[in-house]
């Protein structure tokens, strides 16, 4: 038990799990206990370096750091992750570890999508705002929700389905463009194996909410495949926002 005398979250995951192994616990009870499960595993890996770093930000001033990188690594870039392999675990939800105006640049791709919107998602963007130096950039990208709807309600092609899903098991279930649609919008909501989208993004929305935290321009991003995933680059959108 906690100090408050709630269950801990290593026992609150035990439980879990033995929920989840009982073949007579429901679909939707099943579905919800998984992503807390998840929940509590990132917890877990947050409480880890808070306890390393109660002020809420690390000693070093990296000169560009990578925002939820995952396994695609980037030379030069300190990489903050939830989850390893990263430089540092570390729930972005929460605010950035980095101390004020003490990076140049911040890079993330396909991060953004992933977490709520507004308050994650807002506070996140503040965050990058403060704790870059003056002139500092961030380089953003995201699947873009216009080239998704820009094609609907046109019949299916295999190309996009191709390049956005071929590895994953879930061919059966596109049968229509507004299965595309809604993938965009809602990627992967049923498979542990994926997170969850829980917002989608265009170039508009993208240029909103970095001039509404003070960012003075925000542009198209030219992709760069020495930084930026290639696989990245088909229906996502990239801007680059100067402090």
């Amino acid at each position: 038990m906690s100090p408050s005398g709630m269950p801990s979250a290593d026992l609150l995951g035990e439980q879990i799990h033995a929920i989840l192994a009982d073949p007579a616990t429901a679909h939707g009870l099943a579905r919800t206990l998984r992503a807390a499960a998840k929940e509590i595993e990132l917890h877990r890996y947050h409480h880890a370096s808070r306890r390393a770093w109660p002020n809420g930000w690390i000693d070093d001033k990296p000169g560009k750091v990578q925002i939820g990188g995952g396994a695609h690594h980037i030379d030069g870039f300190f990489n903050i992750d939830l989850v390893p392999p990263a430089d540092l675990l570390w729930d972005i939800r929460e605010g950035i570890p980095l101390q004020d105006c003490s990076t140049h640049e911040i890079f993330s791709e396909h991060f953004l999508e992933h977490i709520d919107y507004p308050r994650s998602a807002k506070h996140y963007v503040r965050e990058t705002h403060r704790v870059l130096v003056p002139g500092g950039r961030i380089i953003t990208g995201v699947p873009d929700a216009a080239f998704a709807l820009n094609q609907y309600p046109s019949p299916l092609d295999d190309e996009t389905i191709e390049r956005w899903y071929s590895k994953r098991d879930c061919r059966s279930d596109i049968n229509t463009r507004l299965d595309l649609v809604n993938l965009v919008f809602r990627d992967q909501d049923d498979d542990p194996t994926y997170t969850p989208h829980l917002w989608a993004y265009d170039h508009e929305k993208l240029v909103q909410l970095f001039t509404e935290v003070g960012f003075t321009t925000v542009e198209p991003w030219t992709f760069d495949p020495t930084m930026a995933n290639p696989k990245r680059r088909w229906g996502s959108v990239y801007v680059v926002a100067t402090k």
